[in-house]
């Protein structure tokens, strides 16, 4: 049964008047005539009593009329749940980013995200490369935010920032001590590095390589964690974007140094499915990743680090 012919059948009861109904409804009095009867056919019984004026509502018309009244109450009901649900869809930010993209990131940006929309609502999932681009494919995320981000036919992929890669020791490590290292400084250093199906873990192999340093690889990770963990209790070497080093540098626990000549970075990435409609939340948020990307730009081309240790 079609919600306007539960009103219709209402407001004939309420008017005790099948024009009356009709009218308050929009319909024709015909059409509310034959609606009546339709229901009464399939009901097997007899709704009203039109042999008297106004009408009188029967045993099981009352019952019907308790029918239509919970059925329009439930729909009001479901209504505004999902005017509430649809509400709380237009202000969720779904992201998914690899580990090393921080907290204390995430922590200003849905702040500022707060400030500029107090009704939104960040969701972000840590993921693996890979999975993130699977996680967007599949409408699980809304954005991804990735290193060395890649557009195919099903993927558009904008950039957000670069990252200087530093090497990073241990404060009682013997290179520790330096302003600016050299490459001959890293010859037959033991080296922690990034497993070799992350992209980073290949580039930065490419650029040791093809700087003639000779390193001693001694373990290999997935995540930047683990790896940071590895140099802080060992005596051995990494390069990492000294972004993520920030929160252990100032609790002493790791040292970042320059790399003479080294013009390595990390290039960060958004991705998102091609053609995709953002709600008004992540259409925010996207727009607050690319102002602070350029706020940044503009203030490393200014000649300022951007980040002080």
């Amino acid at each position: 049964m079609m919600v306007q012919h539960l009103k219709l059948f209402r407001e004939i009861v309420h008017a005790r008047s099948v024009s009356h109904g009709a009218q308050v409804s929009g319909v024709s009095q015909s059409a509310a005539s034959q609606h009546l009867q339709e229901t009464e056919r399939l009901l097997g019984v007899q709704l009203l009593d039109r042999s008297k004026r106004p009408l009188e509502v029967t045993e099981a018309g009352h019952l019907y009329n308790e029918f239509c009244r919970d059925i329009l109450r439930r729909k009001q009901e479901l209504d505004e749940a999902l005017g509430q649900l649809r509400g709380r869809e237009q202000g969720r930010v779904r992201v998914a980013a690899i580990y090393s993209v921080g907290l204390s990131d995430m922590s200003r940006l849905e702040e500022e995200l707060s400030r500029r929309m107090k009704e939104a609502e960040l969701q972000v999932e840590y993921l693996r490369p890979e999975r993130i681009y699977d996680a967007v494919l599949a409408d699980q995320a809304d954005l991804g935010l990735v290193s060395y981000p890649e557009s195919n036919k099903e993927m558009t992929a904008i950039p957000w920032r670069k990252e200087r890669m530093m090497v990073a020791v241990a404060p009682s490590h013997p290179l520790a001590a330096k302003a600016v290292l050299s490459l001959a400084d890293l010859a037959h250093r033991d080296f922690v590095a990034f497993d070799d199906d992350l992209r980073v873990g290949r580039e930065v192999k490419r650029f040791l390589r093809d700087s003639g340093a000779q390193v001693n690889l001694v373990m290999h990770f997935d995540n930047i964690q683990t790896m940071k963990e590895a140099v802080a209790l060992g005596s051995s070497v990494s390069l990492l974007p000294v972004r993520v080093l920030r929160k252990d540098i100032e609790e002493g626990r790791l040292v970042a140094i320059p790399l003479e000549g080294c013009a390595l970075e990390r290039p960060l990435g958004i991705i998102h499915r091609r053609r995709k409609k953002f709600n008004r939340a992540t259409q925010v948020f996207l727009e607050l990743l690319r102002q602070e990307a350029a706020a940044e730009s503009e203030t490393v081309a200014s000649g300022t680090p951007p980040l002080q240790y």
